[in-house]
């Protein structure tokens, strides 16, 4: 029960972040592009559950704002560094897609860092530092080449690298079935690397089936695959979103967040929402008058 509190409000705090985001946007406050990952919170909050943050690497993507908040939390740093203030994680110059904290590294380019962090989990092994590179990577990045090329690097070399792919079924607005032949779980077992799937809308899974795969790939198994099933209920960036709005509803229907506070007490739930909300909106509207 304590950890699904835990998940409750690392979840929440996620979504709320990244809804301010989006109003900050249509305010004139942030410039430039937003993806958020509103409806794919358990992902970031489960594997990072399972990983050791004194010496483990996490290389995330242009998606990566939950990967972020759930890694060290610092809401504020990640506002203030995409409004492009000087008190912004990286000084407001790295912006939405450039974030940096000790172990934690991102880029927009698709596919682009799960090289980057295969050649850190060669470094890693060389290194003898015991640490896990953790890589989240969506399914439209398993069109690009680079990411089959350092599967079979990371396969070869027995790197411990853990690949999260967060099959949220679009990119942009194309739907995976129109773009990818085959089962895509299925592509990383060409390279002998085993693949677990998981329901990526159950934190209580993912967060299982991490710290399952993450102790046999510090062991030195070598490189793990988590395929997380989920689906992105908000726009691919800001506004543009083609999809049917029926089938986002649908999708509505399981929210990871509400999946979470239908195991907890409703009165404890009410009581953090209130919390949470508080201080994401203390520290949006803090910024909102520096930036006034």
């Amino acid at each position: 029960m304590s950890q699904d509190r835990e998940f409750f409000r690392s979840m929440l705090h996620i979504r709320l972040v990244e809804e301010s985001l989006l109003a900050l946007f249509s305010e004139g406050l942030i410039r430039g592009t937003v993806h958020t990952c509103l409806g794919q919170e358990a992902i970031p909050v489960g594997v990072v559950s399972a990983l050791d943050k004194a010496r483990d690497v996490v290389c995330s993507n242009h998606r990566g704002h939950g990967h972020f908040l759930a890694w060290c939390g610092d809401a504020r740093g990640l506002v203030a560094e995409i409004m492009g203030r000087p008190e912004g994680v990286c000084g407001g110059i790295g912006g939405s897609q450039h974030l940096h904290v000790k172990g934690f590294y991102s880029n927009g380019i698709l596919g682009g860092m799960f090289g980057v962090g295969t050649g850190m989990a060669l470094a890693e092994k060389a290194q003898g530092t015991g640490g896990v590179v953790t890589a989240f990577l969506g399914d439209g990045a398993l069109a690009e080449g680079i990411v089959y090329e350092s599967m079979n690097m990371a396969a070869l070399w027995k790197l411990p690298l853990l690949a999260v792919v967060e099959h949220n079924q679009y990119a942009q607005s194309t739907h995976w079935k129109l773009e990818h032949a085959g089962q895509l779980a299925e592509r990383p077992r060409a390279f002998g690397i085993p693949t677990t799937v998981v329901d990526g809308n159950d934190v209580a899974a993912v967060s299982r089936a991490a710290a399952q795969v993450v102790p046999a790939i510090r062991a030195g198994s070598g490189p793990q695959v988590l395929f997380c099933e989920t689906y992105r209920i908000g726009p691919h960036s800001k506004g543009d979103d083609l999809r049917d709005p029926a089938e986002i509803d649908t999708a509505r229907l399981r929210d990871p967040i509400a999946g979470v506070r239908s195991r907890l007490d409703a009165a404890w739930c009410a009581a953090a929402e209130r919390e949470v909300a508080g201080e994401v909106t203390r520290l949006v509207d803090a910024l909102r008058k520096v930036a006034a």
